[in-house]
Parts: structure tokens; sequence; C-alpha cells
């Protein structure tokens, strides 16, 4: 039994015509016009990646604390840490959305991270520090965060960048709270 094949439809002036388009030929993003000239996006988009540097590394060693505390003192922390590591996850996303906002790419390395952060890595594993120690060293880096957020604060206000402004003004209070509380616990 032979099969019956359908003919090909014969190209006609009123068909639409086959293209493919080039690379060069497809609409580019439109430029950047937020009313912040471009020089003083890339500032504060830099004074930012300093900013999520040292945040991201404090919400890493937050995290570190959480996972390896020791001590009469471990309930307390533990749920303390976990909670002060889980809002700062969730503000991390909003500074490098931000970055990205000014049209600049957000850093998202640790290679990157390190260059960037002022706050010291803590070795980890085998050499964890006592309770103490740990909430010491919180103390310093949120202390570190606060004074980013206010050297990107002044690049934003140069910049006449309020929504950056606002975004840091909110870390600041957050971070200033958590020193607050931290040091109070070795008072």
């Amino acid at each position: 039994m032979a099969s019956k094949q359908t003919p090909k439809p014969k190209a006609s002036a009123k068909s639409a015509p086959q293209t493919t388009a080039s690379p060069d030929s497809q609409s580019k993003a439109p430029a950047i016009d937020i009313g912040i000239p471009e020089d003083e996006r890339r500032k504060i988009a830099q004074s930012l990646s300093v900013f999520l540097a040292d945040a991201y590394t404090l919400y890493l060693k937050t995290h570190n604390f959480h996972w390896n505390v020791t001590g009469p003192m471990f309930n307390a922390l533990h749920n303390m840490f976990e909670e002060q590591y889980t809002e700062q996850w969730n503000a991390l996303d909003d500074v490098a959305e931000r970055i990205r906002a000014l049209g600049y790419n957000a850093p998202g390395s640790y290679a990157e991270f390190i260059e960037l952060t002022s706050i010291k890595e803590e070795p980890g594993l085998d050499k964890a520090p006592d309770w103490r120690e740990m909430v010491r060293q919180l103390v310093e880096g949120n202390e570190a965060v606060c004074r980013s957020a206010r050297q990107a604060l002044e690049v934003a206000d140069d910049g006449d960048d309020d929504p950056t402004e606002d975004l840091l003004i909110q870390r600041l209070q957050t971070h200033e709270k958590y020193a607050w509380m931290l040091r109070s616990l070795l008072q």
C-alpha cells in the first residue's frame, strides 16, 4: 500500500517572508535614564558593592556561629543568630537588586566579596571561638556594616539617589540595633 504525501504549499507573494533576525537588528535595551547621571550611578553602585560584601560576609559569619555556638548561652544565641541571619539574607537581595537597577552587575562570588569586604572571615571548622568571642565578632561585624552603609549613604546623597538612601537607612537601623543587642550580652 502506497502512502500518499501531502504536497508542500508553494510560496506566494502573499506569504510571510522567512527571516532570521541578526543580533545587530534586534533592539537593545534603552539607555538608563532614571535622573541620575551615569558617573553618579557608577559611584553609587561601587559603594553599594562594598556594603553588599560587608553585609554578605557578616551574614555568612552569623550563620556559621548559629551552627557552631556552644555553652550556657546556646539556646538563646542559636535562636538570635538564626533570626539575624535570616533577616540579613533577605536584605542582601534588595541591595544586589538596587545595584542592578543602577545599571551595574552586583558582586556575587566569594572572590569578589573577599576583595571588597572589611570584615575578617572566621576560619571555621576546628577553630570555632567560644560564645563570647562569637558575640564580640558579630558586634564588630555589625558596626563595620554600619560604617560601610554610612559611606554608601554619603555617596547616594551626593548623587541625589533617594531610593538607595532609603534602603541604606533601613539597613543602618537594623545593624545598629543588632550591634546594641549583641553588645548588651557582653556587659
